[in-house]
């Protein structure tokens, strides 16, 4: 089996390896080819990669590659994990947004509509690139926005699947909370990427005991806790949103904090500076520690079981995961084509609207989650429309139709910002 990272000189490329390295009998990888542009970093990281797979006794051959034609010829699935314009594109999407009064974010609000600007072209390009060398390969997205980079991938009729950590992050607290093993626990997780709600904790399946009101009655306090919101949120909803909400349940308290501190790119950049010097000592086998502060929690674990079930091969990869795919009807106040991030089988990975895991179903929404979700997903919308087509007044409307802008004046002063930021990836302006 042969996979490709698109991204592999990211300083996150340790984790997966570690994690291909341990699962290997879920997901037995021959060959691994890392791509980057960026050929110094790619060779620290891919020299580290090579490490972890002797230290493991890993068979698997791992190479590195800066021509992505080359290294996704033949492979099985590509895996996608981009940052367009890098820690410094991330650092402005964090602060312009705030000069307007709103929340400084990546993925949420101005800031996740500039990444998704400059990410959605790429991907585009990489993506046509990888159906020539590798007509049947599976394309797994971890790049962000996910929701919008996945919809976008999927209506150019790409294999794709867009894979976030938030749920499997959340099983494993829920897990570690009630003492039972990560794998009896099954998430009613329902929303679009980085605006979900956990409906029900189960143990062992889709249709077991729901263990929710009894983890809130005696673990709501750390869960509250953990996504930093207040114990009486969770015991009013009486579900456990993702911490994203936290955006738009507390935005003014966000947005406070978020002015009284340095930015997360920043304390980001200085640990990516960090691990890229550990990552150079020819002694250093297995993964820092210091890599789990730097996000993206249990992606390993994800990947690969996705990559397994999709594939087909190896054992032990749950048929139903948590992904991001097309709707199609799950949920009827959305388009079919809106991506949606929900429980999926995933290992029979063909559905009525093409290739592509199919959703569980999903019960009834309160209008409380599918208010929300219906309005993300109208911006979403536009904001594919504007990252396809470009133009100022495609910005704006997708800024005005944004849950956490909404008013025209602040649209406007959010556009200017947005643009004079970000010219140099948006070949339009």
């Amino acid at each position: 089996m042969k996979l490709a990272v698109v991204g592999g000189g990211s300083t996150y490329t340790p984790e997966l390896i570690d994690g291909f390295a341990r699962l290997r009998d879920t997901l037995p990888v021959s060959e691994l080819v890392l791509i980057d542009p960026a050929e110094e970093r790619l060779e620290l990281v891919g020299a580290l990669a090579r490490r972890i797979f002797a230290r493991q006794d890993h068979p698997g051959k791992i190479t590195t590659t800066s021509d992505l034609d080359a290294g996704a010829a033949g492979a099985d699935a590509v895996l996608l994990q981009l940052r367009i314009g890098g820690q410094a594109a991330r650092l402005r999407d964090e602060t312009w947004p705030l000069e307007c009064g709103c929340v400084g974010q990546e993925t949420t609000g101005a800031g996740g509509l500039a990444k998704a600007l400059r990410t959605v072209p790429v991907v585009l390009d990489i993506a046509e690139r990888v159906r020539r060398a590798s007509p049947d390969a599976w394309i797994i997205d971890f790049t962000n926005p996910v929701g919008i980079v996945t919809r976008a991938l999927l209506g150019a009729g790409h294999r794709a699947v867009g894979l976030c950590n938030v749920a499997i992050g959340l099983q494993r607290k829920f897990a570690a909370l009630l003492g039972v093993d990560p794998s009896g626990i099954h998430l009613d997780h329902v929303g679009l990427n980085h605006l979900t709600w956990e409906l029900g904790v189960r143990k062992g399946g889709p249709d077991g005991e729901d263990l929710l009101p009894g983890l809130l009655a005696e673990h709501g306090g750390a869960v509250a806790a953990d996504l930093r919101l207040p114990r009486a949120v969770l015991d009013r909803l009486r579900v456990v949103p993702s911490y994203y909400l936290r955006y738009f349940y507390a935005h003014d308290e966000v947005v406070r904090e978020l002015g009284s501190k340095p930015s997360r790119a920043a304390e980001v950049a200085a640990m990516e500076r960090e691990l890229l010097a550990l990552y150079a000592d020819p002694a250093l086998d297995e993964k820092p520690a210091l890599l789990a502060e730097r996000g993206g929690a249990f992606y390993s674990e994800a990947a690969v079981d996705l990559a397994a079930a999709l594939l087909g091969d190896g054992s032990g990869a749950s048929p139903v995961q948590v992904v991001n795919t097309r709707n199609a009807g799950t949920l009827p106040f959305l388009p079919d084509d809106a991506v949606i991030e929900v429980q999926a089988r995933v290992d029979d990975a063909d559905g009525p609207d093409g290739p592509g895991p199919v959703p569980l179903a999903v019960p009834r929404l309160d209008p409380l989650y599918a208010g929300l979700i219906a309005h993300v997903t109208a911006y979403e919308d536009l904001a594919l429309d504007a990252a396809l087509r470009g133009g100022r007044e495609r910005v704006f409307r997708a800024l005005l139709a944004h849950p956490l802008v909404g008013q025209f004046d602040l649209a406007e002063g959010l556009t200017d910002r947005l643009l004079a930021h970000n010219r140099e990836y948006l070949a339009w302006a």
